[in-house]
């Protein structure tokens, strides 16, 4: 009884030592005019160059939509949230969104979000198949981070996969950001067709506020 006890003793100061996840992210949308395409991959290239000498950058990358050219997703790492909006105030960023102002044909549209469940982190590929889902949860009663947790865990172990991470937004705990990796689209159509993913829709789909929103991209270097 006392060896129980003194393991379950263990297992809380462990857990109370363990130290906090800080991590902070932005996920933004932008639509490029499709001639102007080239020019705006130029300038997410300097902007990312630019932002690594940033205090607290980690990563950034950014996805072009595919069959919809121009359309560009940008996911952004920081250590904290204090270093993302350091960085939102420096120079870089405000010369990156002067020099894409005249090529967008939509605003950025951009969201702050937290770690819900990350895999083991690796560099993108272009060779990879992306997918980046935006789920929005509108009713009650089924836990949306559980599902998506287990669906998260349940994916990486699937053939083929390279990534599978969860984002939570960081004021509107009801959505969140999917972002997938895959060695070859074979294996996403797979996964897709696999009994977990039916599983996590169709819990999700009576507590979703909106159509799951899918799309496929691939990867800028």
């Amino acid at each position: 009884m006392r060896r129980l006890l003194l393991l379950l003793l263990s297992t809380v100061l462990l857990a109370a030592q363990a130290p906090t996840d800080t991590t902070f992210y932005t996920v933004s949308y932008v639509d490029i005019l499709p001639a102007s395409k080239a020019a705006a991959v130029t300038a997410l290239k300097q902007y990312r160059e630019a932002s690594r000498k940033d205090d607290g950058f980690v990563r950034m990358e950014f996805f072009e939509q595919v069959g919809r050219p121009g359309h560009f997703s940008i996911i952004e790492t920081w250590a904290n949230q204090k270093a993302s909006d350091a960085h939102a105030a420096a120079a870089n960023a405000k010369d990156f969104r002067t020099k894409i102002d005249s090529m967008r044909i939509s605003d950025v549209d951009q969201r702050p979000y937290k770690t819900l469940t990350l895999g083991t982190p690796r560099n993108a590929t272009s060779s990879g198949t992306f997918v980046i889902t935006h789920v929005d949860i509108g009713g009650q009663g089924t836990n949306a981070a559980d599902l998506l947790k287990k669906l998260a865990e349940a994916s990486r172990k699937e053939e083929g996969n390279l990534r599978f991470d969860v984002l939570q937004h960081t004021m509107r705990a009801n959505h969140f950001t999917v972002i997938e990796e895959w060695q070859s689209q074979k294996a996403q159509d797979a996964h897709a067709a696999s009994a977990t993913t039916k599983e996590y829709r169709n819990g999700l789909a009576p507590i979703a506020g909106s159509p799951l929103d899918e799309r496929l991209y691939k990867f800028v270097e």
